[in-house]
């Protein structure tokens, strides 16, 4: 709201008028370091796997993997990537006080169809220099992710988006749950939610059980994506977050669903399946030049797996032309 160049009226008169000190107009907020991002991305890594441990408890596992670092700083790099650990409290602050909070409406419920339920989280992206912020939006029964976006600020527009593109593209859920953050209270998210005649549900305080299949999903994207590689760029994360879903949606098997992919599960119950889209992806078919005894030279187009597999046909093949026992190799 300031305007810094050639301004009307000077900057300390706008400063005045708008009640802002002028040291938050002239000084620059300070970087985040290189050495508070290595930190902040082993805190979010460990936190995956103890969410109980608390800035205490992560300062003294920091030191084992030599960092020493004292507890505020800890605290205060928690409260920047917005993690607490996760324990009963007899009193906490309010996400956003003026929200209305929604009661919890998954306990006992017996969910066993697509578009059933719905549920959102948002999660924090690591990237080399910085971070970003993601929002999905998943079927309960399916596991599918239906949409997604990508933010460097925490605001409710990005999580509206991804509700719109949603709805839009598969209709309206019977039952939408979500945590009690600030963005899923906001009156633009409930709103649009009511205005489609969507049941809102809340989890509870520190209840993160009660969202699971969705935080399931941020360990499988952090762990198989975003720690193996460190973007550079918003665009680079975004490009290789896209690969990754898509993968997770068509092609990643889940033991719980039968072995199939959450996209068919989920087309295979709306009526509608494209087996291209929904089956895992195949090896791919054996060149005619493999196929004749004597031209199997390894390739380096194919994996070595399946160069064992054509010599071990090959020799099958040679042992019976010639009736003599094969032996293994």
């Amino acid at each position: 709201m300031v305007e810094c160049m050639n301004p009307a009226l000077p900057i300390s008169q706008q400063c005045r008028l708008l009640a802002l000190p002028r040291s938050s107009v002239y000084r620059k907020p300070a970087e985040v370091s290189a050495e508070d991002l290595a930190i902040m991305a082993l805190i979010d890594r460990h936190y995956l796997a103890r969410p109980y441990y608390g800035s205490r408890r992560m300062a003294a596992w920091l030191a084992t993997q030599g960092h020493h670092v004292n507890r505020k700083r800890v605290q205060r790099l928690m409260r920047l990537l917005g993690l607490a650990a996760i324990y009963q409290r007899p009193n906490t602050s309010k996400p956003a006080a003026a929200h209305k909070i929604y009661p919890y409406l998954l306990r006992g419920l017996t969910i066993e169809r697509v578009n059933q339920v719905w549920c959102s989280d948002i999660t924090y992206i690591p990237m080399a220099k910085g971070f970003l912020y993601l929002v999905v939006i998943m079927d309960w029964v399916s596991r599918a992710v239906l949409a997604w976006r990508l933010s460097n600020t925490l605001d409710a527009d990005f999580c509206v988006e991804a509700l719109e593109e949603a709805l839009s593209r598969y209709g309206r859920p019977e039952i939408f749950n979500t945590d009690q953050g600030s963005q899923f209270t906001s009156d633009d998210f409930t709103g649009t939610l009511k205005r489609h005649g969507v049941t809102i549900s809340m989890d509870g305080k520190g209840r993160c059980m009660d969202n699971i299949f969705v935080e399931r999903l941020w360990r499988s994207l952090k762990y198989e994506e975003v720690y193996l590689h460190a973007y550079a760029t918003v665009a680079e994360a975004k490009a290789g977050i896209s690969s990754w879903l898509d993968f997770y949606n068509t092609e990643r098997q889940h033991q719980s669903l039968g072995d199939r992919t959450p996209r068919h599960v989920y087309q295979e119950a709306c009526g509608y399946v494209d087996d291209r889209r929904c089956r895992p992806a195949a090896l791919p078919p054996l060149p005619e030049r493999a196929r004749e005894v004597g031209k199997c030279s390894p390739s380096p187009t194919y994996p070595q797996a399946l160069q064992s597999t054509k010599r071990f046909i090959l020799m099958l093949r040679k042992a019976k032309a010639l009736r003599q026992p094969l032996h293994r190799q």
